[in-house]
Formats: C-alpha cells, sequence, structure tokens
C-alpha cells in the first residue's frame, strides 16, 4: 500500500512539473525581473547587514 502511495504522489508530482513547465512557456517574459531581483537582494543584504551590526552591538 505504501508503494503505491509513492508511486501516485510521484505521478501527481510530474504532473504539476509539467503544468508549471507549460505555463512558463506561455508567460511573457518580464523585462524588468532580474533589476528588480538585484534591487531586492541589495536591499536585503542591506537589512541583513545592519541586523548584524545591531547583534554585534547586543554582543557588545
Amino acid at each position: 500500500m505504501d508503494r503505491q502511495r509513492i508511486s501516485h504522489a510521484l505521478q501527481r508530482i510530474a504532473r504539476a512539473t509539467d503544468r508549471i513547465e507549460t505555463a512558463a512557456a506561455r508567460a511573457p517574459a518580464d523585462t524588468g525581473l532580474e533589476q528588480r531581483h538585484a534591487a531586492l537582494r541589495a536591499e536585503a543584504t542591506a537589512a541583513l547587514a545592519e541586523l548584524d551590526r545591531l547583534i554585534g552591538r547586543l554582543d557588545g
């Protein structure tokens, strides 16, 4: 019974992957995505650096 459940789960995952790939192929290209990703990454990096600095001050 467990093998059958695992097999069904793997089949569902494979079908979901197929649907995702199909949708991704049809989606229009987002030309600004790379720039937004870079900006978000920079903002997150700055926030983490600030948190690290604050934690460092608390640790003495």
